[in-house]
């Protein structure tokens, strides 16, 4: 594969994997409501339960954040937008989309948005 050509079908069957291993990982039980009964539990495993609590929630979101943006690069690939920059509509690097098949920006467009 050049610079210039990408294989949709090849990044359409990763971005079903990834997909299919998000929507796996969604049935984590962590985050569930933390018992806060002194008589039950001490103060530093409530403390303990918490962390633990709020650790798989913000993993939780950053699936579910993966997960939307996986659902719209399939999308793209659909409209025969995928691999186009969203800001310039100059091809993002096939490496770039290797690392991370989500983005939606080439290198130039997102390095001139992280220093805005």
């Amino acid at each position: 594969m050049s610079d210039d050509d990408i294989d949709t079908e090849w990044f359409r069957a990763r971005l079903l994997e990834l997909r299919e291993e998000l929507t796996a990982a969604t049935g984590n039980t962590d985050a569930n409501t933390v018992e806060l009964d002194q008589q039950r539990q001490g103060r530093l495993s409530r403390m303990d339960a918490l962390g633990a609590q709020q650790m798989s929630l913000a993993a939780q979101r950053r699936r579910q954040e993966t997960l939307r943006r996986t659902e719209a690069a399939l999308r793209r690939i659909d409209d025969g937008d995928y691999g186009l920059c969203q800001s310039c509509d100059e091809p993002i690097n096939p490496k770039r989309l290797e690392f991370d098949p989500t983005v939606l920006y080439c290198i130039h467009c997102a390095s001139k948005a992280e220093q805005a």
